[in-house]
């Protein structure tokens, strides 16, 4: 498994529930097609599981 994570938001949370609204921001993705590094742990990979549906994931 790498240990990092490439994470991008590729879609708006302007409609999304306030929970997932949350968690992009918590990750550190507050514009759209920003991109951030993290660590790749549970925590995070549980993160990008509740909001697959808004960012694209890479390993690096």
């Amino acid at each position: 498994m790498a240990s990092k994570l490439k994470i991008t938001l590729v879609k708006s949370t302007i409609g999304a529930i306030p929970k997932h609204r949350a968690t992009a921001e918590a990750l550190g993705l507050t514009k759209l097609n920003k991109t951030v590094e993290q660590q790749d742990n549970a925590a995070i990979r549980g993160m990008v599981q509740k909001i697959n549906h808004l960012v694209k994931v890479e390993e690096i």
